[in-house]
């Protein structure tokens, strides 16, 4: 279930260039000078994704591991460009409608979690359901952990795929800070009618962790993100968990 999105265009990466993003994730998953369990590499014959142990996958959580964001509205976008749509990318919405809001998010960052309870539900409200946004979600882990949760929502296709997502932003300090955070992975799947069969082939799918982490690599060399979440609303860059009203006005802009 491997997903090369069509935005990629990029073939298969050289080592070399994965090697450099890599030594980047390592200064992210390095705490009190040990490194996560699980060593980010791939094509070198190591697994992404470790052995699939509760123990080996705890990786601490620095506390502030999802990089603080602009307040300030103004300071906080940048004029980017629109980034196409591949065919098997997760889409909220009506694919056809009109206007696009691109979110990379990390599933054990705070402010994520707080864009899904809070700005995203109005968004919901008064722009995806009407029919007139669709919101293209993109997973960027800064962590093992945040990894292993997108490698359980990819499991999922469609509305199933964002009520697991949901799910997981909503119950975030529960599984991703439990003593074994991949049972609780495991409980949220079997909530989701995933079997433990099922979800151990998901965790252990190399293929869709290279996909995730090559996703990750192409948005910071094309839109120079570093943090999460970050948005891209029509083409405009809007960086962390900005009020529903940062979203409306440039919505709002773009239908005129």
């Amino acid at each position: 279930m491997c997903r090369r999105l069509a935005h990629l265009g990029i073939g298969q990466l050289r080592y070399t260039r994965y090697g450099r993003f890599i030594m980047k994730l390592r200064k992210i998953l390095f705490l009190g000078g040990i490194f996560a369990a699980a060593v980010m590499a791939i094509g070198l014959g190591q697994s992404l994704i470790g052995a699939g142990s509760g123990a080996d996958a705890h990786t601490p959580l620095p506390a502030a591991h999802d990089i603080a964001a602009p307040s300030d509205a103004s300071d906080a976008m940048q004029r980017v460009a629109v980034t196409d749509i591949g065919e098997d990318e997760y889409v909220l919405g009506d694919p056809d409608a009109p206007l696009t809001i691109i979110e990379y998010a990390s599933l054990t960052c705070p402010h994520c979690a707080s864009f899904h309870r809070e700005t995203l539900p109005k968004l919901k409200e008064n722009w995806i359901e009407p029919g007139k946004a669709k919101l293209v979600y993109r997973h960027y882990p800064l962590d093992e952990l945040a990894l292993r949760g997108a490698l359980l929502a990819n499991c999922f296709e469609g509305d199933k795929f964002f009520a697991v997502l949901d799910l997981l932003f909503k119950s975030q300090q529960r599984w991703a800070r439990a003593q074994d955070p991949i049972q609780a992975l495991a409980r949220i799947g079997g909530m989701a009618g995933l079997d433990q069969q099922s979800f151990e082939t998901c965790m252990t799918d190399q293929a869709e962790a290279d996909s995730i982490i090559e996703m990750q690599l192409e948005a910071r060399n094309e839109i120079d993100l570093t943090s999460t979440p970050t948005f891209v609303v029509e083409g405009e860059k809007v960086v962390g968990s900005q009020p529903y009203e940062v979203f409306a006005e440039k919505l709002q802009e773009a239908e005129q």
